[in-house]
Order: C-alpha cells, then structure tokens, then sequence
C-alpha cells in the first residue's frame, strides 16, 4: 500500500484543458502515479468584459469533484493547485476560486504569467536534455510563454496574451479552415510577437523545445507520418495546408491528430508558425515536462542537474540492478568504435550519447529473463519514463536494444524518427560489436581494436593471433558476419598479420 507522504500532487487549471498529475517520490527518482486531463475549455466562458459564465466555472467545478477524490490521502503541504491564463483575465475569478478551494480542500493560486513561464521553464529543466542554453515554448489556452535560460536559470520570461483556444474563437470562429482565417492569426500574433523579438533573438539558444499540447499533438503527426521527430517551419506549412484542404474544422482530418485536439490544432498550429518566423527558429523538440512537473519538482526541492539523461540512465540502472561495470566496459567500447567511424559514418554528437545510453541499458531484460532479453529489454525501454529522453529517441533506444544480438530486424531501425534509418543502421552495427567483444565481463580481455570502413562495409582489425587464444568470441563473431550480411551489411574480421575471415 502506498505511504501518503510519499505522494505528491499538482493541478493546473488551465484555459484549455485541467491537469492533475499525482507522483510518487522513489529513490531520488519520481513516479507517475496517475495524470488525469479534462477539456474544459474554459475560456470560451469568457465574455468582452471578460465576465466568466456561470456555465464554464460549472464545468470546471465538475471536474475538480472527480480530481478531489485522489487527494484525500494527500498531505496538504505536498498538494499544488494554479490557475493561469483564464481565471487571470477573470473579472469574476474570485467566485470560481473560492469554491474550486472548497471542493479541492486545498488553497488555488492564481499565478502571474511570468510565474507561469517560471515554472514551465523549471518543469523542462528537470526533464528535458540536449544543450544547457534553451529557448522554451508554451502553447496554452489563452496564454503563450516564452523563456531563455541556461541550466536551472531563467534569463528572459514573457507570457503573452494569445493561446490555441482565444485564437480560435477570433480567427477560426466560423469553423473555416482557410488561407485568409490563417494569415489573421498568424498575423495577429506577430502582432504581439514583434515588440520581443530583439531582445529574444539577441539572447540566442542552442536548442528550442516546445511544451504544449499542440507541440505534442505535432509529435504524434509526425511519427504517423513518418517524419523525423525535429519541428521545423516547412513541416508546419505543409500540415497547414493539409488542414485548409479541409475546409472545415469538423471535416479535419490529419494522419496522426486526435480527435480531441482537432479544435484547437489549427489556431495553436497559427500561433507556432508565427513564432518559427519571427524568432527564425531552426527546429523545435518536444518538451519531457512542464508546468505540472515545475510544481512536482518545486515541492521536492530538488537541485537541477546539468545532465538530465546522466541522472536518468543511473537510477534506471540503480532501479532494475544493472551490472554497472560491464555497462561501463560496453560503453567504453562503443565510444572508441564510433570515434574511430565517426568520419566516415557521418555520426556527430547526439549519435554517440544516443549509443552510450544503450550501452548502459543494454542488459536491462535480464531483470525479467535471459531468454527473449533483447525483447524485454526493448519493451522496457519504450514503456519507462526516461527524463531527458524525447519519445521519438526512447523509440530508437528500444530499436537499437531490440537488436543488440541475434537476426536483425532492419525494418523496426528504418520506423523509428530519431535518426536518418542509415545512421540508426550504423550504431546498431557498432553496438552488437561491442557487446561481443565485452561478453568476457572482465576489463583485461578487451582488445585493442581498429576499425575502419569502406562505403558500408565495416572492418575490424584484431590483434595478432586473438582468435585462436578466444575461440568462444571468434565463433560468435563468425556468427555475426553472418546475421549482418543477412540484411545486406558486410563485416569483415581481420588480423594484424593481414589474414583476413570472410
């Protein structure tokens, strides 16, 4: 049975949809425990004088009836309740709030919009990995926050008064999914864009991240279109087409969109092309957390660490009993293949820490049974939660796990949309290598290995005479010639005296 005080809560009533997420504190890691989300949609309730109907403050009030129930065991201190956008702009706010209080048996604060672009920012820092310097963006339902900052400090905040849901209700509101209808709204939000956009370019990012509900709802395009996971501004003009060859919002249908976010997709979908253009942003990631996990995070009063994965990877090891050191000998082998390759294979960066992660990972079917390991292990790490890790690259870990030994399955590394299917290829290739050469478990009999390659073909050069003094491994590596040249990839084994197997 779960211990109440290890449970913490956090519930955001936002303009669009109410959240409340429940974690679990564990071993310096969190749990989810559940993630509730509710359309309320209650800026709709909004009137010119910005007067909240009485019908909108009742679905809202429904729906925090069916949050109160999973917060009775809760200890109040470890319970977080905000209001944003919406119940900011309120004139009425006080009457929605007060009896939002009683019913959650907890205080509702309503927060400024650059407290809320704070907490946004804390909720990617503690989730979120790839480069220090960061360029944050929120989507919400009348409100939209944009923030720089390196590490857990925020240098610039902005919240600004636009939002997928008061875009829709202005620009969308006769259901019309024209070129006219999206030139005003993206017009409108350069508008409110322009007075910022020096300050925010001057200040400059290494990598954007989006945390909203239509950034992820672009996500799950994406990888049912097959796209790569990246967000740039052509792949948002061409779903815009798509939706204006719709015509209207009831008829739209796009591979990949919810009906759920359907209404909101295309004014949330305006507001993000006027923000590519206006801030000239490259591409865009999606987001391990927000405002929710900002709050969660808050409470716990934990440090942010430079290295979100590093933390990650530890206590995924710490969790499932890892044998940390033959991770270790794997890695160190999988690093000096792809620096030796890198060249000639064209892997930067983001593919060696990407391989690194599923050296320190790849044992973890073992937790569950030696047979079919490879498999659990991949369904392990598609199912955990990975801070730090986008979906699109917990999917390539999974694949590269899936066929750390054995037939290669070449079809699941071309499906998944972290890397170009030939990049993913490669490190599969250098990955089954490792292991192979690092199965002795122990440090002094790994060799001093070169490899080089040729096109595709891939060469190892092993020390004199190591095949006769490691017959095991050079049966197993005869093996692997033969499973790779099954899909079409060629390795060859040779050694320092120029022999050459295959």
């Amino acid at each position: 049975m779960l211990s109440s005080s290890s449970l913490y809560a956090a519930i955001d009533l936002g303009s669009n949809s109410f959240h409340m997420l429940v974690v679990r504190e564990v071993s310096g890691s969190i749990q989810v425990v559940t993630r509730i989300k509710r359309k309320v949609r209650l800026a709709t309730g909004l009137d010119k004088n910005n007067h909240l109907s009485k019908q909108a403050m009742e679905r809202g009030w429904q729906c925090l009836h069916l949050f109160s129930e999973y917060l009775q065991n809760i200890p109040a201190s470890q319970i977080r309740v905000v209001a944003t956008a919406t119940l900011r702009l309120a004139a009425n706010s006080d009457e929605f709030v007060t009896k939002a209080s009683e019913i959650l048996d907890s205080p509702v604060n309503i927060i400024s919009g650059e407290e809320e672009a704070r907490l946004i920012y804390q909720g990617v820092a503690h989730t979120t990995g790839g480069p220090e310097k960061r360029l944050v963006v929120d989507i919400g339902g009348a409100s939209t926050e944009l923030v720089i900052g390196t590490g857990a400090k925020t240098n610039q905040l902005f919240s600004l008064e636009m939002g997928c849901v008061t875009w829709l209700e202005r620009y969308f509101n006769d259901r019309s999914l024209t070129a006219e209808n999206f030139a005003k709204a993206e017009s409108a939000a350069h508008h409110i864009l322009n007075p910022l956009t020096t300050t925010l370019r001057e200040q400059g990012w290494q990598i954007c991240v989006g945390a909203s509900g239509t950034v992820q709802a672009l996500q799950e395009i994406m990888i049912a279109q097959g796209m790569d996971e990246q967000i740039t501004l052509p792949k948002l003009e061409q779903l815009k087409h798509q939706a204006i060859e719709c015509g209207k919002l009831e008829e739209l249908e796009i591979d990949g969109l919810t009906l759920e976010r359907a209404l909101v997709f295309p004014s949330g979908l305006a507001i993000l092309i006027a923000i590519f253009q206006a801030l000239n942003i490259d591409g865009m990631t999606l987001a391990g957390g927000a405002l929710r996990e900002g709050l969660i995070y808050g409470m716990l009063d934990w440090p942010i660490e430079q290295d979100i994965r590093t933390r990650t990877l530890r206590n995924t090891q710490n969790r499932f009993q890892l044998d940390i050191a033959q991770a270790q000998r794997v890695k160190q082998l999988a690093e000096n293949f792809c620096q030796q390759v890198a060249k000639s294979w064209e892997l930067d960066d983001r593919c060696r820490e990407l391989l690194s992660s599923a050296c320190l990972l790849h044992e973890i079917g073992l937790c569950i049974d030696f047979r079919q390991g490879a498999a659990h292990a991949a369904y392990l790490v598609s199912h955990l939660d990975l801070p730090g890790y986008t979906p699109a690259q917990k999917r390539l870990l999974a694949v590269l796990l899936k066929n750390q030994n054995g037939p290669i399955d070449l079809s699941s590394l071309s499906q998944q949309n972290a890397l170009p299917s030939l990049q993913a290829q490669r490190l599969c290739r250098l990955l089954r290598s490792a292991i192979i050469f690092a199965s002795r478990r122990q440090d002094d009999s790994l060799p001093a290995l070169r490899l080089r390659v040729e096109n595709e073909t891939l060469i190892i050069t092993l020390p004199y005479h190591w095949q006769a003094e490691h017959p095991l491994r050079a049966e197993t590596l005869q093996q692997e010639m033969k499973w790779q040249s099954y899909v079409q990839w060629m390795l060859f084994i040779e050694e320092q005296n120029n022999s050459r197997l295959g």
